[in-house]
């Protein structure tokens, strides 16, 4: 039986269609229909899913084999973990799972005024909302909100990023800038919605990324929550209170414990680790010449 059938057969499982699974394992869907096809003539050519217009949906045969196969991916991805910790070369590609303020400002730091990566390594960001795997090697490691509560893994408190009200220079900007409806959950939201509340200023614009809320606020529709390290040093942004003490956000790097040890992964958390000791103030909002 090939290993790859039986990704195949999960990933169809977990995603619920063909097209789903191929771009969840990066391959065609001509490839996963074959693969799909060479797992199911393994148990004597009987359907392991039932095709309905909405997708696949694992039958009582499938459902059977589940267990089994998710016990082969197990084991399988133990040993890819072992075998990337095994290997010396100092080099290839580190997939990073982590949300778009933390990457934003990993990207920022990929730059000659700071510690550089070791030659030979390439950092892959990947949005932690595709919540990435790191039991599956979907990603290699995260930058977090918080430990995991549980597993195989190691964590270490990375830093802190702290936020505050950011306005166009000068401008009026009365209203303000902040995330949809779907994301009235989010902190920073909970805490506009309060600012609106006691205030009576309206709501301006809501957008779903932060980088919308950084155009935005450049261009006068109003004001809203930035992390400080980017309010404190875009040119045409002000601040106009101290940091706000509940929306401090603290980040963790995780790692699963096979893979803590892998050289190209152990350089790039001592690289973070470097990172967050050299800006702490910056992420802090203390950074001189801010706008405090």
């Amino acid at each position: 039986m090939d290993w790859d059938d039986v990704r195949v057969f999960l990933a169809i499982a977990r995603k619920g269609s063909m097209r789903a699974a191929g771009r969840a394992l990066g391959l065609s869907q001509p490839t996963i229909a074959r693969r799909l096809a060479a797992f199911e003539a393994t148990f004597g050519g009987a359907t392991l899913f039932d095709r309905l217009p909405e997708g696949l949906r694992l039958n009582t045969a499938g459902q059977k084999l589940v267990p089994a196969a998710e016990s082969v991916e197990d084991a399988a991805l133990t040993l890819e973990r072992r075998r990337a910790a095994a290997s010396p070369t100092l080099s290839g590609t580190v997939r990073v799972s982590t949300g778009e303020c933390a990457a934003g400002f990993l990207a920022r730091c990929l730059s000659e005024r700071t510690k550089a990566l070791p030659a030979g390594l390439t950092l892959e960001l990947i949005d932690s909302r595709q919540k990435k795997n790191l039991l599956r090697r979907e990603a290699d490691m995260a930058l977090n909100h918080a430990p995991p509560p549980s597993g195989d893994y190691y964590a270490c408190k990375a830093g802190t990023f702290a936020c505050s009200v950011y306005r166009r220079r000068g401008a009026e900007a009365a209203g303000w800038v902040t995330y949809t409806d779907e994301q009235a959950s989010y902190e920073p939201a909970r805490w506009v919605q309060r600012q609106v509340e006691a205030t009576g200023r309206p709501v301006a614009l809501r957008a779903s990324s932060m980088l919308m809320h950084v155009e935005a606020i450049r261009a006068g529709t109003g004001r809203g929550v930035l992390p400080c390290y980017v309010g404190d040093g875009h040119p045409l942004l002000e601040r106009l209170g101290p940091p706000i003490p509940e929306l401090a956000a603290d980040y963790w790097i995780v790692v699963h414990r096979d893979l803590r040890r892998a050289p190209r992964v152990r350089a790039v958390i001592d690289w973070m680790k470097a990172l967050f000791a050299e800006q702490r103030d910056v992420l802090a909002g203390k950074q001189p010449g801010g706008n405090r």
